[in-house]
């Protein structure tokens, strides 16, 4: 019997591990991450490597558990936590970017804007609307083409500061993401506030994070900050499913020509001390940056766009990291992924 776990999955290039279940009785094969529109291909992989005529698949994602102490969200199987170690590194940027591409994918997602003092979620997902409340105890998220959304930005005036202490803005998060009514979200993305302080450690002690993804650019500054973050999961024991180096290299809008500004290959050396996995690399590109600020992520990261292809592959890395996982996540992670 061809032993899945062992084999590199032809897609994303990683090892397969548990996210993929095989029903040796049956044609069916379990995958336990989205792979919509990457199903045909993967069936007819999937028969030449165990010598079969046909192999169906079907997609199964399962709720993983990373504390007993901690009540999970109402209508949230997982929250994958978006971190970085300083700002203007491009987290919430990176925070769509996943989104979008789990929900290509065929994911049900949320995303949770977690950076109170600068939320920037609802400008880049192009929604103003206040959420409503039906009973006024609890808000309806707002819908952002399919992507269930939720950000103090919807509440507060976009230009009013929130000028809070720690324990107030950990609070109101808390509020945030528990009075918000998710419907079956299959992920969760959290967009973290900037830095490794007491705010950030207070809110995923408290919140029931699955997993966390790290954001950096090739800098070495932005790099030191970025292996902190990693310490900090570590400490509150929580994987880190990989990094994604944004701002890899400039692309020239008029001739194509890239150009590492900010040094090269920082993600792949972080990803490799630490033994995690590199999930992509996002270039700076104009495109990006505009359809962002514009409110547009669907002319960037949604199908048959520029840059669709990438995020798509990073989302699928993401969640076949997490699918690897078992349902009861136990204490005592290492920075060592079990890729089994």
């Amino acid at each position: 019997m061809t032993d899945l776990a062992r084999l590199k999955d032809p897609i994303s290039d990683q090892m397969i591990g548990a996210s993929i279940a095989l029903n040796d009785d049956s044609k069916d094969v379990e995958f336990r991450y989205p792979i919509k529109p990457f199903k045909k291909q993967y069936q007819k992989q999937l028969a030449e490597i165990l010598g079969r005529k046909k192999v169906k698949a079907k997609t199964s994602i399962r709720s993983h558990q990373i504390k007993k102490d901690i009540e999970p969200i109402q209508g949230v199987k997982n929250i994958i936590a978006v971190a970085s170690g300083k700002g203007g590194v491009g987290k919430s940027t990176m925070s769509v970017m996943l989104a979008k591409g789990l929900q290509n994918l065929g994911a049900t997602v949320g995303i949770l804007d977690a950076d109170i003092y600068g939320p920037s979620i609802p400008k880049m997902l192009g929604q103003r609307q206040k959420p409503e409340t039906p009973d006024n105890k609890s808000f309806l998220p707002v819908d952002a083409d399919g992507i269930q959304s939720m950000s103090l930005g919807y509440i507060l005036d976009e230009k009013d500061p929130a000028i809070w202490r720690g324990a107030m803005v950990t609070k109101a998060l808390m509020q945030l993401i528990g009075d918000t009514r998710w419907h079956d979200l299959d992920y969760l993305i959290m967009d973290l506030p900037p830095g490794t302080g007491d705010i950030q450690l207070t809110m995923i002690q408290k919140i029931p994070v699955t997993a966390a993804v790290i954001v950096t650019t090739p800098q070495d500054i932005s790099l030191l900050d970025a292996q902190k973050a990693l310490a900090m999961f570590n400490k509150v024991e929580i994987p880190v499913l990989g990094v994604i180096e944004n701002m890899s290299t400039f692309i020239c809008d008029n001739c194509g020509h890239e150009t590492p500004l900010f040094g090269q290959h920082g993600g792949a050396k972080m990803a490799e001390e630490f033994n995690i996995d590199l999930l992509g690399q996002v270039p700076l590109n104009i495109t990006i940056r505009e359809n962002m600020d514009a409110g547009k992520p669907a002319a960037v990261w949604s199908k048959k766009k520029a840059h669709a292809d990438l995020g798509q592959i990073i989302a699928l890395r993401t969640a076949q990291n997490l699918a690897k996982k078992p349902l009861l996540l136990k204490s005592g992670f290492s920075l060592k992924l079990n890729t089994q």
